[in-house]
């Protein structure tokens, strides 16, 4: 979790400057407005990939978690059997 806040920290904190450095550019007005939507194009489509990379990881945890809980699952499952066996 605190490895996706700092990406999403950092690229909010890029599209600022990004923004800022645009708009204080002594560009014309209809430049400096193509410039603000090929930034924010631009910002958008790294936040995606961002939170795209966030949902594969969080995907591969829950399977790799989910996983080892059904190991573990069937393993109690084979003591408990070879216990009522003995008993």
């Amino acid at each position: 979790m605190k490895s996706s806040n700092t990406i999403l920290g950092l690229v909010a904190g890029l599209a600022v400057g990004a923004t800022l450095g645009i708009l204080l550019a002594p560009d014309k007005g209809e430049k400096t407005r193509k410039k603000i939507v090929s930034k924010t194009r631009e910002t958008k489509d790294k936040l995606k990939d961002s939170f795209d990379d966030f949902l594969d990881t969080v995907s591969e945890k829950y399977g790799s978690i989910k996983d080892q809980g059904e190991e573990l699952l069937k393993k109690e499952k084979e003591e408990i059997k070879e216990k009522m066996k003995k008993a």
